[in-house]
C-alpha cells in the first residue's frame, strides 16, 4: 500500500524531531546523524543502513515510541560510524551481525548510564549488549565478539543473561534466527543484507573524517565530554586523532624564534633522534616563548570542525614546546572574546570557543590597542577562513601577524601566511 504524501510527512518528521532530540541530548551521535538521508521502504521489515541512508519500514516506525526511535537511530548511526557495514568481510554474515549488534547496543547502553530502558523496545524486550563471555560488548570490537562466539552448530551465548542470542524459544541453534515478538523472547535485530564487503573505500575515509571531525567539536565546544558525552570508542578515537597539519618547527621557528626567544638547532633535542624534523634545543631550562596572541575565528562562516581543527592547531603548538608556550588564547566574529590567558596545556584546555556571529579582523587589532597596552602580545596568531575585508595595513604598530588559513583561495595583504586543508 503506497504511503500517502501526508503519513511520509509525518514520519519524516518524527524522524527529524528524534534527531534534534538526540542532538540535544547526546551531541556526539546528533552530529553524525546530521550527515545521514533518511528514507522510507515498505520492503524493509524493521530498520536498516547501507552507510549513507536510514532506511525505516513505515509500519516498523509507526509502532515506535519516540524513546524506541531514538534508540534505532543511534543504532543505525553506530553500525555506520563503527564501519560495520564495510568491515563483515568472508564472516558468516549472521553471525557478524550480532557481534555488530551487541557492540552498538552496549555503547548504547554505555552512553545512557547502563539504564536498560534505554535499549528495550516493547516488541521484543531488552536488546542483546553482553559478549558471550559475559561483558560488555562496547568493552570489544566487533571482530572481538565474533570470535567468541561457538561454531555453527553450537548455541551463541551473549543475551541479556548469556542465553540464546536469537531468544529462548526453543528454535533451531544454528539459526541465529530474527525472533519477533516478546513471546519468543527474541531480541531486536535490523536489517544488515544493505552492508557492503568493504570495497568502498571512499564511504570509508569520509566517515573515518566525520568520526575525527565529530569527536574534536565535541572536545572543543564542551570540557565534560571525556567523562560524559563521548562514548568510550570515542574517547578513545580521539586520542588518536590526526596531528596537527602545521609544521610549527618550521613556523615558530621563522615567525617567532626571532622575535621571541633564544634558542639554537645545535644541539637538536635528543629526544626526538630519528625524527624527520629537528625540534631546538632550549639553551635555558626555563626559557619560554611567551606572550603569543592566538585569535580563532569563531563567525558563522567557521564550522564545528573548522574551529576544532584551529582549536587543535593550538594545542599543537603547545605539544611542539613541551609546555614551554604560554600566552593567550582568544575568539572573534564581529566581536572579541577573551582573550584568556594560559600558561600550559591544562589552562589552554579550559578555555571554549564563543562566537557565531559576522567577521571582523578589525576588532581583534582594536583589542590589543585598547586593552592589552599593559602587556603587548610579542605576536599575534589569526586562525580564520579569511572570508571578510582585510584592513589594508598592519594596525599594530610592529607586532608581527601571522595568518593560519584553512584554505588556498584567500591572501591577506600582508602579514605572514600558513595555511592548513581540511
Amino acid at each position: 500500500m503506497e504511503l500517502s504524501d501526508e503519513k511520509q510527512r509525518e514520519y519524516m518528521r518524527r524522524l527529524l524531531l528524534s534527531r534534534m532530540r538526540i542532538l540535544t541530548r547526546h551531541g556526539f551521535y546528533g552530529l553524525l546523524l546530521m550527515h545521514m538521508i533518511y528514507t522510507l521502504d515498505e520492503d524493509c521489515e524493521t530498520a536498516a543502513t547501507d552507510g549513507r541512508r536510514i532506511i525505516f519500514g513505515p509500519d516498523f516506525l509507526e509502532n515506535l515510541n519516540d524513546r524506541e526511535l531514538d534508540f534505532i537511530l543511534m543504532h543505525e548511526i553506530l553500525h555506520v560510524v563503527l564501519q560495520h557495514c564495510l568491515r563483515k568481510g568472508a564472516r558468516d554474515p549472521e553471525w557478524f551481525n550480532i557481534a555488530c549488534d551487541i557492540v552498538v547496543n552496549s555503547v548504547i547502553l554505555q552512553s545512557n548510564d547502563m539504564d536498560p530502558a534505554s535499549i528495550t523496545l516493547k516488541q521484543w524486550g531488552e536488546s542483546m549488549h553482553l559478549a558471550p563471555d559475559g561483558k560488555e560488548g562496547h568493552l570489544y570490537t566487533a571482530e572481538q565478539v565474533y570470535e567468541m562466539l561457538p561454531p555453527m552448530t553450537g548455541r551463541p551465548g551473549g543475551g541479556k543473561n548469556g542465553e540464546n542470542l536469537r531468544g529462548k524459544a526453543g528454535k533451531d541453534p544454528q539459526d541465529p534466527g530474527r525472533g519477533r515478538g516478546s513471546e519468543s523472547g527474541g531480541s531486536f535485530r535490523d536489517d544488515h543484507s544493505r552492508w557492503t564487503d568493504g570495497e568502498d573505500g571512499e564511504l570509508r575515509d569520509l566517515w573515518t573524517k566525520r568520526l575525527a571531525d565529530a569527536c574534536e567539536a565535541i572536545s572543543v565546544r564542551d570540557p565534560s565530554n571525556e567523562r560524559g558525552l563521548l562514548p568510550l570508542f570515542a574517547q578513545r578515537f580521539l586520542k588518536d586523532l590526526r596531528r596537527p597539519q602545521t609544521d610549527w618547527r618550521t613556523v615558530l621557528n621563522e615567525f617567532v624564534q626571532e622575535e621571541i626567544v633564544d634558542y639554537s638547532f645545535t644541539p637538536p633535542d635528543r629526544r626526538f633522534d630519528g625524527n624527520p624534523f629537528f625540534l631546538p634545543d632550549f639553551n635555558d631550562p626555563e626559557d619560554r616563548v611567551e606572550d603569543i596572541l592566538f585569535m580563532i575565528d569563531t563567525s558563522a562562516s567557521m564550522s564545528d570542525e573548522m574551529v576544532a581543527a584551529a582549536y587543535s592547531e593550538v594545542k599543537g603548538a603547545i605539544d611542539l614546546f613541551d609546555g614551554k608556550l604560554q600566552g593567550w588564547l582568544g575568539f572573534f566574529d564581529a566581536a572579541v572574546y577573551g582573550p584568556v590567558p594560559f600558561a600550559d596545556e591544562a589552562e589552554f584546555r579550559t578555555i571554549r570557543p564563543v562566537g557565531g556571529g559576522g567577521t571582523s579582523f578589525q576588532v581583534v587589532f582594536e583589542h590589543v590597542q585598547q586593552h592589552m597596552q599593559d602587556k603587548l602580545p610579542a605576536s599575534i596568531i589569526i586562525l580564520t577562513d579569511g572570508y571578510a575585508p582585510f584592513p589594508q595595513a598592519n594596525p599594530t604598530a610592529g607586532i608581527p601577524v601571522l595568518w593560519l588559513l584553512n584554505n588556498e583561495t584567500v591572501t591577506p595583504p600582508w602579514g605572514k601566511i600558513a595555511r592548513i586543508s581540511l
